[in-house]
């Protein structure tokens, strides 16, 4: 079968819908192909009820909360994916057949679904900092511009604090902050008493940017606070991919084919060509194109290159946030139960400014622990699960998750490669390899140890380090680099991916440095960038 297309954008995530969005805004009819995983089993079964309420009344909880099978219980060793939820479990489904990775080294998640990894977003919104645009090789005054239109597509709610200068900072087109839980407040007042103490040290905290509305905002609802975000989009509070593409849908410029993989491209004259596979019947289809955007995701992205370029791309670079977590007990909160009404999503969010110069920055998410269920940490206690579930029942309302991320920059033991994989339906499989350096050991020990302390002048103890291995941050970047000159697997600063003239990479992988500070809201920005750049080259 044979298509022909003005733009092809290929993936439904983050970047993918932003690009889409931008090239329909600019008039361009627009093809976007995607395998489109859906929830098609739990989604339904949520009720529109608060989290108390149903874990008390709802007969029918277990179907949502553990699985009609009870799959979302670990039984092994925990890995990336672990925590989805069951509405949440068709995010990885299909990975290990379709696009399936080889490490002893690397654990990420990617995803084949509808609205991409974003369906599954922590919706933490961070602006990079003019110098983490510089090392990451964005142009600041162009994403100043970006920045605001993203904010001002899928709403972002947060209070001008201190944390600001590392969330909204410049934003001018912000909602009300979100309301903290009554342990979250209690810990940011004790901040509060002490924050000048703290700026000392280059530590800030505050309310985080949330890509969850605060109130009713264009044709999406406010939170009601049910604590069931882990579980259900009601109302569209919280952003999602895929509710930028269903809104596409509604324009006569765009068309969505779904169940489709894209294996490699190529170009002839002035038309990029796609080869894809229908993935239920194992139809190949050609699409042709005057723009091809690329925007699945950086290790997606790596894929295609290096299958379309064989004998010029054989290994290519990889960023990944390095992630730890740390459990900690709420001293204030031990014996009092937190607010019935509260969001799923993370409370606080504290910075550790190394330098204080806002470009090496450590990011602690501080999330309060109820709905995702005891079940989850029971099995990391290190007692016996008898013991730990009565300990843990006790602690639970004062637990408090620190979620540290750390800034990553290249180096040549952080790679990919692609390698002959017969029995897959790609006839490949991605390779990864990952290790920091001891340098860049020390420099993360280092920075926790900072974190633990600033943790227990808040009266919140760890009381452990779990480490989910490289790639469990689920950011990455840096796949295919930026470059002014015209080499194989490399990006021209404008998204244009070298050697081709009309192939666009509209995610993060041109990036040179992946900062601490969730990418996701700069991937989307980075997508309006590209696809205005790819539409300006059209008119020339």
């Amino acid at each position: 079968m044979n298509r022909d297309c003005d733009y092809i954008v290929i993936g439904s995530g983050p970047s993918g819908a932003q690009a889409a969005q931008t090239l329909i805004e600019g008039g361009k009819n627009v093809t976007m192909i995607d395998v489109g995983f859906r929830d098609e089993k739990y989604a339904g079964l949520v009720p529109d009820d608060d989290f108390e309420n149903l874990r008390k009344n709802d007969k029918s909880q277990y179907s949502y909360f553990f699985g009609n099978s009870f799959e979302t219980i670990p039984l092994d060793e925990a890995k990336v994916g672990a925590q989805l939820t069951p509405p949440r479990k068709h995010l990885i489904k299909g990975v290990d057949k379709y696009i399936p990775l080889e490490s002893k080294t690397f654990v990420p998640m990617e995803s084949l679904a509808y609205g991409g990894l974003g369906a599954g977003w922590g919706l933490g919104c961070y602006v990079y900092s003019d110098a983490e645009l510089l090392k990451a090789g964005l142009d600041k005054d162009t994403f100043k511009n970006a920045y605001e239109v993203m904010s001002e597509r899928i709403g972002i709610s947060c209070a001008n604090d201190n944390a600001a200068p590392f969330t909204t900072a410049h934003l001018k087109n912000i909602l009300p902050p979100l309301k903290m839980d009554n342990s979250s407040e209690k810990l940011y007042n004790k901040y509060l008493s002490k924050k000048e103490n703290f700026a000392g040290k280059n530590i800030f905290v505050g309310n985080p940017a949330m890509a969850m509305l605060s109130v009713d905002y264009k044709n999406r609802k406010k939170t009601e606070y049910k604590d069931m975000d882990f579980y259900s989009d009601q109302g569209w509070t919280a952003y999602r991919a895929w509710m930028t593409i269903e809104e596409l849908k509604k324009n006569k410029n765009f068309t969505y084919i779904e169940k489709t993989l894209v294996l490699h491209f190529s170009e002839k004259d002035d038309r990029a060509i796609v080869e894809a596979k229908n993935i239920d019947n194992n139809e190949t289809i050609t699409f042709t194109c005057k723009k091809l955007l690329i925007a699945v995701g950086p290790l997606g992205s790596a894929r295609l290159v290096m299958r379309s370029f064989p004998e010029n791309v054989k290994q290519l670079p990889v960023l990944c946030n390095p992630y730890t977590y740390m459990p900690c007990i709420h001293l204030r909160q031990l014996g009092k139960p937190l607010d019935r009404f509260k969001s799923s999503q993370g409370q606080a969010v504290m910075f550790y400014d190394i330098n204080g110069k806002n470009d090496d920055v450590v990011t602690v998410a501080l999330f309060t622990y109820r709905s995702l269920m005891l079940y989850r940490l029971v099995k990391e206690a290190p007692i016996d699960l008898e013991g730990g579930r009565i300990i843990m029942q006790y602690l639970q309302s004062a637990f408090m998750i620190a979620g540290i991320h750390h800034p990553d920059n290249p180096s040549t033991d952080k790679f990919l490669e692609l390698q002959k994989d017969i029995n897959s339906f790609t006839g490949d499989k991605l390779f990864a390899h990952y290790a920091l350096s001891t340098e860049e050991n020390n420099k993360v020990k280092s920075n926790e140890k900072t974190v633990r302390k600033a943790l227990r002048q808040l009266g919140c103890y760890p009381v452990m380090r779990l480490d989910p291995g490289y790639g469990s941050s689920i950011h990455y970047a840096g796949t295919v680099p930026f470059s002014k000159d015209e080499k194989y697997g490399t990006i021209a600063y404008n998204g244009r991916l070298n050697r081709t003239k009309n192939v666009f990479m509209a995610d993060g992988s041109g990036f040179h440095y992946l900062p601490a500070k969730g990418i996701t809201f700069t991937v989307m920005a980075n997508a309006h960038v590209v696809a205005t750049n790819s539409m300006k080259s059209d008119e020339r």
